[in-house]
């Protein structure tokens, strides 16, 4: 199936060669996207094509990316594809934490059990790919943590040089540790995330480095196939909403975008309504979406949250991101950090865990149906993007109540787990846990 390049505006759309390095379009400035002019084969077909991979041991079938690969057809190589069977990641019922949403039912799809504990995996593996194929030797991204954690460890299996900047002290250690585990070199830079990116995509054009951040449109075919694995798991059965946090806003571009083909090859009858949850201090996609002008995005010049993962003032995606939550009928909201902690304080009570990002989603669900926009008894999967391991710090310093605030506010442990010094006494301890 032939492949290329489209500039994502619609007053331009010109389209480019698949090999193209292009992260916007030459023309207008606009995002480009991966387009496929051909359509894939019948639903039904697909449908039992991908279910019998699940018993096949080659690799490629064997990841949850590649094994949907009619939808992403831009590689057709099967060597310039390196996998560490991303994907394949878990829905999994959450009663209490449906609970305090406000909702009868809320089933979570873990992006965290990926191999590096992030969705970032499912679109790194395309990436990867495509970088395989351009003959590049060098990669590069500007992370807040999952992304450099991704691509360090794709980059280092693919035989790829991986350079990794981040922001100086903004960044989770256990995040960090993992860039620093796969080999990536690794740059502390004194400034932002949104500053960084400007300067690394010059740097990019000047060393011939190949950059994937959220804006490599393999990145987000990658992450389309999120979408793709839901709808087989649930055996086609399309939820009302699909909730997930917005930092760059890659996911929300990409799930709006595997959504939309599903509809076009005719593998879904409708697209769901996408929510996009957002931290207080990092919500300028929040201010554009309830703003009378959509035009123009203000960024948020110092944007400022405990969620690492979505520390992102000026994310380069949202225009995509805008035209997927309105075509959805979809909405945006905003949650404070007292609501991500103790969110993700509920979640870790239902023997799950995330990534305080990841947590954005309940504390997103429960405004949302407090409000009547979701109602209780809608279908509804919420995405939790990292592993609970991410960021063990703010789990210790929330159940300890030593957590605070970006601004130095103390954060209440609602639901806190203080451990307890015991003497080496058997009476002392029982009468403690007969309690």
């Amino acid at each position: 199936m032939p492949a290329e390049l489209i500039c994502f505006e619609e007053r331009c759309r010109a389209r480019f060669p698949i090999t193209e390095v292009i992260y916007n379009c030459p023309r207008c400035g606009g995002l480009v996207e991966a387009h496929y002019p051909e359509a894939p084969a019948p639903a039904a077909e697909l449908r039992a094509l991908w279910l019998s991979r699940r018993a096949s041991n080659l690799p490629i079938d064997q990841s949850g990316v590649w094994r949907f690969r009619e939808l992403i057809p831009f590689v057709s190589e099967n060597d310039a594809i390196c996998t560490l069977r991303e994907g394949n990641t878990p829905l999994l019922a959450a009663p209490r934490a449906a609970q305090y949403g406000g909702l009868d039912h809320l089933v979570f799809k873990h992006q965290g059990f990926n191999p590096t504990g992030s969705f970032k995996d499912n679109g790194m593996t395309c990436g990867v790919a495509q970088a395989l194929r351009l003959g590049m030797r060098r990669v590069a991204c500007v992370s807040t943590g999952n992304t450099s954690a991704s691509m360090a460890a794709y980059a280092s299996a693919a035989g790829l040089q991986p350079i990794v900047f981040i922001p100086h002290g903004n960044i989770a250690y256990g995040k960090l540790a993992q860039a620093l585990e796969y080999g990536a070199r690794t740059l502390q830079v004194e400034a932002n995330f949104d500053q960084i990116l400007a300067l690394v995509r010059r740097l990019a054009d000047r060393l011939g480095i190949y950059l994937l951040n959220s804006m490599n449109p393999f990145r987000i075919e990658g992450q389309k196939t999120i979408m793709v694995e839901m709808m087989e798991q649930r055996g086609w059965r399309l939820p009302d909403w699909v909730v997930l946090p917005g930092g760059n806003l890659g996911n929300v571009s990409a799930f709006g975008k595997g959504l939309r083909e599903m509809l076009e090859a005719g593998l879904i009858p409708r697209l769901p309504r996408l929510a996009v949850i957002q931290a207080a201090g990092s919500a300028p996609f929040y201010d554009l979406f309830h703003a009378a002008d959509r035009s123009r995005l203000n960024a948020v010049t110092h944007p400022e949250t405990l969620a690492t993962a979505i520390k992102i003032g000026d994310p380069v995606s949202w225009p995509k991101a805008l035209r997927e939550v309105s075509n959805s009928g979809g909405t945006v909201e905003k949650v404070t950090e007292q609501e991500i902690a103790d969110a993700k304080a509920i979640i870790g009570l239902c023997g799950i865990g995330c990534e305080p990002a990841s947590a954005a989603t309940l504390a997103g669900i429960r405004k949302l149906t407090a409000a009547s926009v979701i109602a209780a008894d809608a279908d509804v999967v919420a995405v939790l993007t990292g592993n609970v391991l991410k960021d063990p710090d703010y789990i210790y310093r929330y159940h300890t109540d030593q957590l605070k605030a970006p601004n130095g506010d103390p954060i209440q442990a609602h639901f806190g787990n203080k451990p307890v010094v015991v003497p080496n006494d058997d009476s002392t301890i029982v009468e403690l846990l007969n309690e």
